[in-house]
């Protein structure tokens, strides 16, 4: 064996936080590639997300959660519980803080839950360049305070400020082992689930002001073709039937947009030609359906 191969790291690392403290953003740019899907809104990411990096001769495998907070709904208590279990298979776990919100109700409970469970972290703080340097320092002692911390990172996952510091630092703690994935390889979703990522992803970008959190999207059929393209079908499940004629707009034209936008970001992701013909359903209770919570690689929480 080569002296390349022995001196080779391999290390898991779970990305937790409230919602929207820019975790989709920083495994986007740890990554250098979009593999989660990016809004405004909060909750946007419903599950855990593999992005895979390379730092020197290290492979880092971040696990994306979603947001940690407090659940009510079925759906976001299945969303609590993988990120928690993110943050359990991880040899690492980074707690992302938003700099601009400091210690939150959601940031207090995560920390109370790390203690209990005696979890260490690396702390990055985020969005530093909205935030005043004094603020900055303040925010650090009080986090760091609680002992829960091993290391902490003033990053801007937006503007990668800091990224490549934190991205070393796991790299150097990461354990000494083989790859688990190839080294071209930046995901280990499939990439159904990435289809209907990418399409949601749209959904929410052009309907944030008028659509609630409502909708989810699955992949129902995937052809490959023989000349080289693929044929996906996907159902936009929403509740109501007034939410369905958003979604299509008049005419068509809103769906129109959505599946434009969703095809071509999917032939540039997948690099073959994408035929996405995209239906719209109204599920009433799609949030109590156990085939579309595996769908989104969720555990079926009662």
């Amino acid at each position: 064996m080569n002296e390349v191969m022995t001196d080779r790291r391999c290390g898991f690392v779970a990305l937790i936080g409230a919602p929207n403290a820019g975790k989709s953003t920083l495994l986007n740019a740890m990554v250098g590639s979009k593999v989660a899907i990016v809004t405004h809104k909060v909750q946007t990411t419903r599950t855990r997300l593999t992005g895979i990096a390379i730092h020197d001769n290290t492979q880092l495998v971040f696990i994306d959660t979603p947001g940690i907070f407090d659940p009510k709904k079925r759906l976001e208590r299945a969303m609590v519980s993988a990120a928690w279990e993110g943050a359990r298979d991880a040899e690492q776990v980074v707690l992302l803080i938003d700099a601009r919100k400091g210690i939150s109700d959601d940031v207090e409970s995560i920390i109370t839950n790390m203690k209990s469970n005696r979890v260490k972290a690396m702390l990055a703080i985020n969005k530093i360049d909205l935030v005043r340097r004094e603020d900055l320092l303040a925010l650090a002692m009080k986090l760091n305070d609680t002992g829960v911390f091993v290391e902490t990172f003033m990053i801007s996952a937006l503007t990668g400020d800091g990224v490549q510091d934190l991205k070393k630092a796991l790299s150097e703690q990461s354990p000494v082992g083989p790859w688990m994935y190839p080294d071209d390889q930046i995901s280990d979703v499939t990439m159904r689930l990435l289809a209907a990522e990418i399409t949601r992803e749209k959904v929410f970008l052009r309907l944030h002001e008028e659509l609630p959190y409502a909708i989810t999207v699955e992949t129902e059929k995937w052809e490959e073709r023989k000349d080289g393209s693929v044929k996906i079908d996907q159902v936009i499940h929403v509740q109501r039937t007034t939410q369905k004629g958003m979604v299509i707009g008049k005419g068509g034209s809103m769906l129109k947009t959505i599946g434009k936008l969703a095809r071509e970001e999917m032939s540039e992701s997948f690099d073959l030609k994408v035929h996405l013909f995209l239906h719209v359903r109204v599920t009433e209770k799609w949030q109590d359906d156990r085939e579309v919570y595996e769908g989104m690689g969720l555990e079926y929480v009662k």
